[in-house]
Protein backbone atom coordinates (compact mmCIF):
# COMPACT_ATOMS: atom_id res chain seq x y z
CA UNK A 1 0.00 0.00 0.00
CA UNK A 2 1.53 3.55 -1.03
CA UNK A 3 2.27 6.09 1.43
CA UNK A 4 -1.06 8.46 -0.60
CA UNK A 5 -3.36 5.73 0.12
CA UNK A 6 -2.56 6.42 3.83
CA UNK A 7 -2.87 9.35 3.54
CA UNK A 8 -5.61 12.45 2.15
CA UNK A 9 -5.29 15.50 1.04
CA UNK A 10 -7.09 19.14 2.86
CA UNK A 11 -6.80 22.68 2.80
CA UNK A 12 -5.43 23.71 5.85
CA UNK A 13 -5.69 27.67 6.39
CA UNK A 14 -5.41 27.87 2.50
CA UNK A 15 -2.62 25.52 1.80
CA UNK A 16 -3.01 22.32 0.55
CA UNK A 17 -1.72 19.60 3.53
CA UNK A 18 -1.80 16.05 3.77
CA UNK A 19 -2.67 14.03 6.94
CA UNK A 20 -3.01 10.58 7.69
CA UNK A 21 -6.44 9.15 6.32
CA UNK A 22 -9.26 8.42 9.38
CA UNK A 23 -7.53 11.90 11.23
CA UNK A 24 -9.87 13.80 13.48
CA UNK A 25 -9.75 17.09 13.55
CA UNK A 26 -8.30 16.78 17.35
CA UNK A 27 -5.35 14.78 16.03
CA UNK A 28 -5.21 17.62 13.44
CA UNK A 29 -4.67 20.45 16.20
CA UNK A 30 -2.28 18.23 17.89
CA UNK A 31 -0.30 17.49 15.18
CA UNK A 32 0.23 21.29 14.82
CA UNK A 33 1.26 21.55 18.46
CA UNK A 34 -1.65 23.47 19.33
CA UNK A 35 -3.93 23.46 22.57
CA UNK A 36 -7.39 22.52 21.89
CA UNK A 37 -8.85 24.53 24.47
CA UNK A 38 -6.77 27.39 22.46
CA UNK A 39 -8.02 27.39 19.21
CA UNK A 40 -11.36 28.02 16.86
CA UNK A 41 -11.66 25.93 13.81
CA UNK A 42 -14.16 26.28 10.73
CA UNK A 43 -14.46 22.94 9.43
CA UNK A 44 -16.08 23.48 5.43
CA UNK A 45 -17.48 26.62 6.59
CA UNK A 46 -18.72 25.44 10.32
CA UNK A 47 -17.49 26.29 13.26
CA UNK A 48 -17.04 23.53 15.54
CA UNK A 49 -17.04 23.27 19.00
CA UNK A 50 -13.95 22.18 20.84
CA UNK A 51 -15.86 19.42 22.59
CA UNK A 52 -16.36 17.95 19.19
CA UNK A 53 -13.05 17.72 18.01
CA UNK A 54 -12.22 13.97 18.57
CA UNK A 55 -15.75 13.19 17.26
CA UNK A 56 -15.62 14.85 13.75
CA UNK A 57 -13.53 12.63 11.04
CA UNK A 58 -11.31 14.44 8.09
CA UNK A 59 -11.88 13.53 4.33
CA UNK A 60 -10.32 14.56 1.42
CA UNK A 61 -10.90 17.87 0.44
CA UNK A 62 -12.18 19.23 3.43
CA UNK A 63 -11.68 23.43 4.23
CA UNK A 64 -10.19 24.08 7.32
CA UNK A 65 -9.35 27.15 9.40
CA UNK A 66 -7.61 27.27 12.18
CA UNK A 67 -7.06 30.46 14.58
CA UNK A 68 -5.56 30.35 17.72
CA UNK A 69 -6.63 32.65 20.50
CA UNK A 70 -4.26 35.58 21.79
CA UNK A 71 -4.05 36.90 24.74
CA UNK A 72 -2.75 40.13 25.71
CA UNK A 73 -2.78 43.25 28.15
Amino acid sequence: MSAAADSITITLNGDAARVPAGSSLLALVERLGRDPRAVAVEHNGEIVASAAYGERELREGDRLEVVGFVQGG
